[in-house]
């Protein structure tokens, strides 16, 4: 199998559990019927519950990427009555701007760098908004923002505020009563460790009277707001990943709830940054998250270079960055079913790639 002896520290994929894996490894059952719609109903409480939604949100599963949660959530929620602020901190940012751009959405593209907006009140431009945007981690650059100061700059200007917590769901909190979140979105190949396939787009009650009829057959949410009450979705769902999201979100609960795994991914975020300052790397933002590391070469190598040279002499794979990064930035992610041990793996092969003995 392709990449099967290899170690992962990709950020998305990313490490999955031998009990997910096994149940993936399953025969896919029939699905228009009422054990499958508990199994809905169960992942969307689950969910709910994970992130602390307001009473009476609602959960729209997609069988589709990340993309297409960002995408849905601003074609079924958003108009040209509109005016929102995207926040734009690099290849995610600048997607959302895309994606408003593309069905007409009257925006702002807020270009932001070395800061985490706990100062957005005063960084933001001097206009007048409807909604506020943002990848809450911009995982191209290894970025996380300041949910509570942009939550709290929501609220005071009345902004219906739109999160991507794609890449920092189990990882870092995560709150959207806290928070003032209003939709929050979530895809199954990160933090929840599962395989590519499943977007999530929580919906709070002030979302769902947003909602509003697109000319979209798929991404029409009420026709899945609708068949969600009956635990079904209008197309086929991605079933077997929603049995591996039901048994995760238990799995979770059985090792401690989501803030357990929040202080387990820190513990192993702050290890491996911990274990490799003897080396040429430095990292890249100081508001990294505990989901991933974003590391820079000081000593002139190339970030692509090194990332081509773990794939194919250690047999380890992280992720590099695109375009005018590419030789800038190498990403390691610390989600999944990640330990210290299996973290050794990398750092091992990082001290053996630079020839340093490791203390």
């Amino acid at each position: 199998m392709i990449y099967d002896d290899y170690s992962i520290f990709t950020p998305g994929p990313v490490k999955m559990s031998d009990e997910i894996l096994e149940i993936g490894a399953k025969q896919t059952p029939y699905f228009r019927n009422k054990k499958f719609s508990n199994v809905t109903y169960a992942c969307e409480k689950g969910l709910l519950k994970m992130v602390n939604a307001p009473k009476g949100s609602k959960v729209v599963f997609l069988a589709a990427s990340g993309t297409a949660g960002m995408e849905s959530a601003v074609m079924n929620l958003l108009s040209k009555k509109d005016n929102a602020l995207v926040v734009n901190g690099g290849g995610f940012g600048a997607r959302f701007v895309d994606i408003c751009a593309t069905h007409e959405i009257p925006h702002t593209d807020f270009k932001v760098k070395n800061t985490n907006l706990e100062d957005i009140e005063t960084l933001a431009p001097k206009e007048t908004y409807t909604s506020l945007i943002v990848n809450a981690h911009e995982t191209s650059v290894g970025h996380l923002y300041h949910l509570e100061a942009m939550g709290a700059y929501a609220k005071k200007h009345k902004l219906f505020f739109i999160v991507d917590a794609i890449s920092m769901l189990v990882t870092d909190p995560v709150d959207m009563m806290a928070q003032n979140i209003d939709v929050l979105i979530a895809s199954s190949q990160k933090g929840l460790a599962l395989p590519p396939g499943l977007s999530m787009v929580i919906l709070s009650p002030c979302a769902l009277e947003r909602v509003h009829d697109v000319k979209s057959l798929y991404f029409n949410f009420n026709d899945y707001l609708r068949n969600g009450e009956r635990g079904q979705s209008p197309y086929t769902p991605a079933v077997t990943i929603m049995l591996q999201l039901e048994a995760r979100l238990a799995q979770i609960e059985k090792r401690g709830g989501v803030e357990q795994s929040i202080k387990n991914a820190k513990a192993i975020a702050e290890y491996f940054r911990n274990n490799i300052k003897d080396l040429p790397l430095k990292e890249y933002t100081p508001f990294m998250p505990n989901a991933m590391t974003t590391l820079t070469p000081t000593d002139g190598k190339s970030a692509m270079d090194i990332v081509n040279d773990l794939e194919n002499d250690y047999k380890v794979m992280v992720c590099p960055n695109g375009g005018a990064e590419k030789d800038l930035i190498l990403r390691v992610s610390h989600m999944g079913d990640m330990t210290k041990a299996y973290t050794d793996v990398l750092i091992n092969a990082l001290y053996h790639y630079y020839k340093i003995d490791r203390k």
